[in-house]
């Protein structure tokens, strides 16, 4: 699916990524197969890029990773692989020097699991997500901006983006992420 290298493609060409968001050191939690330290070259101010992933420790609760040491958090598509969201959320972000960003992107529920639940195209999904829903339509389903007013008090949002790049809307059926370039996701920066 190489969520992040098709996500890098398209921040390569928004100023606020390349001069603001990815600047100095920051941490890739979920890197996997396709971690952005691959694409470090596009973000000219990235100084350095840890990668973070199963080999490294529980993205819940990130044991060992140092708070207040990253200019940026970065995670693409893991979110949604965590019991508790807000919880995996709160620690990342307890990650941040004061004034860094959190980078996250996460499957839309409508455009990538087709408003199915459980998700038809990845099983280890244990939520969903939604910008905002008046109601919840899937039982696991997270409305973005409940979690951004969740945290509120220690995080301001910059962001929060429906992204349909490259998805077709007459293929509403398949997986569209799966080959080629389409993104089905929530973009969120705090």
């Amino acid at each position: 699916m190489k969520e992040t290298s098709k996500s890098a493609m398209r921040r390569a060409r928004d100023p606020s990524f390349q001069q603001h968001y990815f600047a100095g050191k920051g941490i890739d939690i979920g890197a996997g197969d396709d971690p952005l330290n691959a694409h470090a070259h596009a973000f000219p101010r990235v100084t350095e890029i840890v990668s973070w992933d199963k080999a490294q420790g529980d993205a819940l609760r990130m044991a060992g990773a140092p708070d207040a040491s990253f200019d940026f958090v970065h995670s693409s598509h893991c979110l949604e692989h965590l019991t508790n969201p807000f919880q995996g959320l709160a620690r990342w972000l307890e990650l941040l020097k004061p004034g860094g960003y959190a980078i996250l992107t996460v499957p839309d529920e409508d455009l990538y699991e087709k408003g199915k639940w459980p998700s038809p195209f990845n099983r280890e999904h244990k939520v969903s997500f939604t910008i905002c829903k008046p109601e919840k339509t899937l039982p696991g389903s997270v409305n973005v901006l409940d979690l951004v007013r969740a945290f509120a008090p220690v995080a301001s949002c910059e962001r929060v983006t429906l992204v349909r790049e490259n998805y077709d809307e007459r293929r509403a059926n398949v997986d569209q992420t799966a080959r080629g370039l389409a993104e089905c996701a929530i973009e969120i920066v705090l």
